[in-house]
């Protein structure tokens, strides 16, 4: 029996490593759990346990964040619990990683397990807490209302860390999809109806202070799941009354919560913690597509900083916007610019490859003074102004110096410019005597209670306020006075047909989500009696709201009046939930259909640019901060 005895000792030494059952078979059933040991239960832990929350977004671990998890239960004894599988989870903790002195796993078959004594002892002496994947809706199942569910928020609120993985992340928030219907939905889903049955939301389960108002997500870009998030948080915040962030995490990513709140994100495969506010929807109801405008999005990598208590963040990987139109989930461009320099029957044989490189250049021109304002932060007003004063300066484009002339022989210049963020609006018709119109209407807009002042009286505004003034033979070009004179011969096919409706506009989103408008012309040759088209009126040729477009037309301005075709383009994208090329498409063959000819441009909120055409051409581009300037004429260039 004694040379037994060694090789007993042996036996026994290596089953205090191994996985060992620590309950009897029949707690299976009777109890509702199944329970497993591996490390040695009596080893002193290394120092005292640390608040922190481990959030791990599924997939791989990364191993130095299981690091951070060991340090912080003092390289102690954790508990994991599961609703499904064995001991895979701390296997992996244990071996592959190590750092603890014993973990014990709880595998949940039944709620009645929740009200266990032995296991209820196991979590008020654990050192570290870990959730492990698996199906959320077992968790909200099994534990909600339970002593279990107690002894977890206790955990926690006693200053011990508590980690979680996939599910085991999800129901972290303080507001959790508890995926209670059985299913896993998707965004696409989530978003067609954000407060349906199917977006099942769960409140007042576990409350860790750390994530008070906030709602998590795991899986996340891998499965796409930025609609979703978004969902959740519409709908929590619907139940909560009041704002809440989102945060999802990327597999094989670890978002790790000091308990002063502060975070570090460990990741296999430069993944991210993506940090979402500013989930505004509008008219949110029952079985209606989610509308949300200006969604902030902060991705948080291993050089972020960012602290859960306070939302501060410092050096983001990155920051983008989001929009949500009827469903449709669609990231915002940092800023863009589009616009129109007039449109007619532009075909290649009737333009000269010299004046074309004129036109193309003048575009530019305009579009590089917009983008140099948007890309150092200015606005979307200040933006289509600076755009359009270079259009209004060159003798190319019907405004400013290239207008046409009346029948009387004048220029009589109109504009308009409209602010997306504050409705407010501001227009002019008819002026004569000021060098930029569009910042005389700019001016209507900022520095008088009115929206459109016309002729003399804006004339004399526009002295007023300092603006600056011409003499009226500033505006006189050769062409547009060789132009009046073919009209008067009535010999029409002397009028220059390449730039029959001849107005300029401009579309802008800035960075901070907000849209604008403007727009500026001389009108039409040989126009009469003080005749006043489109683009001076607010809701026809000029038109801007945030969340919805913005638009600039140009044509026949009886009809786009006719049609209120500018505000019609934003009321197709927010009633009908149509997009903006379908929008300005359709709105443009409903100024067609009652016979009017022309163009427009419209942006929508996330800085998707369409352009509207049922003539043969228009004078057109486009830049944005992904973009470089690009310009087009004829009808057929994409």
């Amino acid at each position: 029996m004694s040379r037994r005895l060694p090789i007993l000792l042996f036996v026994i030494a290596i089953l205090c490593t191994a996985v060992t059952p620590v309950a009897a078979q029949g707690f299976w059933g009777a109890k509702g759990y199944k329970a497993f040991l591996i490390g040695d239960p009596q080893k002193p832990r290394e120092k005292a346990p640390q608040p922190g929350l481990m959030m791990a977004g599924g997939g791989e671990w990364p191993v130095d964040a299981f690091h951070w998890f060991a340090d912080k239960t003092g390289h102690g004894h954790v508990v994991v619990l599961r609703a499904s599988g064995t001991t895979s989870t701390a296997d992996e903790m244990y071996k592959q990683i190590g750092g603890f002195a014993s973990i014990r796993t709880f595998v949940f078959t039944d709620r009645k397990a929740s009200s266990d004594p032995e296991l209820l002892d196991a979590l008020k002496k654990a050192d570290g807490i870990f959730l492990a994947g698996g199906d959320q809706a077992n968790y909200v199942r099994f534990w909600k209302g339970t002593p279990v569910e107690a002894a977890l928020n206790a955990h926690v609120a006693a200053g011990k860390p508590l980690g979680g993985t996939s599910a085991g992340l999800a129901v972290q928030g303080e507001y959790v999809y508890g995926a209670m219907d059985g299913g896993s939905i998707g965004s696409e889903e989530a978003l067609k109806d954000p407060l349906g049955a199917a977006v099942t939301m769960e409140t007042d389960f576990l409350r860790f202070d750390l994530l008070k108002g906030i709602v998590t997500d795991t899986h996340f870009k891998e499965r796409k799941r930025q609609g979703r998030l978004v969902t959740f948080l519409a709908k929590a915040q619907h139940m909560a009354g009041r704002p809440l962030t989102g945060i999802g995490v990327d597999e094989q990513t670890v978002l790790a919560v000091n308990g002063d709140g502060s975070t570090q994100v460990y990741s296999n495969i430069g993944g991210y913690a993506w940090v979402f506010e500013g989930v505004t929807p509008r008219d949110l109801k029952a079985g209606t597509p989610l509308s949300v405008d200006n969604i902030k999005v902060t991705g948080l990598d291993k050089d972020s900083t960012f602290n859960v208590l306070t939302r501060q963040i410092g050096h983001p990987a990155f920051v983008k916007r989001y929009t949500v139109n009827h469903g449709v989930m669609r990231e915002k461009k940092r800023w863009a610019l589009a616009i129109h320099g007039g449109a007619g029957v532009i075909e290649r044989e009737k333009l000269s490859p010299e004046k074309e490189a004129h036109y193309r250049a003048g575009l530019s021109a305009a579009l590089s003074s917009g983008q140099a304002v948007l890309d150092k932060g200015g606005t979307a007003v200040d933006a289509v102004e600076a755009t359009l004063r270079v259009l209004e300066d060159n003798p190319l484009f019907n405004a400013g110096k290239g207008a046409v002339f009346t029948a009387d022989g004048v220029n009589e210049l109109d504009a308009a410019i409209m602010d997306g963020a504050t409705q407010k609006a501001g227009a002019v018709a008819g002026v004569t005597r000021t060098k930029n119109p569009v910042s005389l209407a700019r001016a209507v807009m900022e520095k008088s209670p009115h929206v459109l002042l016309a002729r003399d009286g804006a004339d004399r505004f526009s002295v007023e306020k300092g603006l600056e003034q011409v003499d009226p033979k500033y505006f006189f070009t050769q062409p547009r006075w060789d132009q009046l004179q073919a009209w008067k011969a009535r010999n029409l096919a002397a009028v220059d047909q390449t730039h029959l409706f001849g107005t300029v506009g401009a579309v802008a989103l800035d960075q901070d989500g907000h849209l604008a408008a403007a727009t500026s012309t001389g009108g039409t040759t040989g126009k009469r009696w003080g005749r006043v088209g489109d683009s001076p009126i607010i809701g026809a040729g000029t038109y801007a709201k945030d969340g919805a477009c913005a638009v600039s037309a140009t044509g026949t301005g009886e009809y786009f009046i006719r049609e209120s075709a500018a505000r019609q383009v934003c009321d197709r994208v927010l009633w009908k939930g149509q997009t903006i090329a379908e929008a300005a498409q359709d709105t443009i063959m409903a100024v067609g259909a009652i016979g009017g000819d022309g163009g427009l441009i419209a942006m929508d909120a996330a800085g998707e640019v369409a352009f509207g055409l049922n003539d043969l051409g228009m004078y057109r581009g486009t830049v944005s901060a992904e973009t470089p300037v690009k310009t087009a004429i004829f009808a057929d260039e994409k």
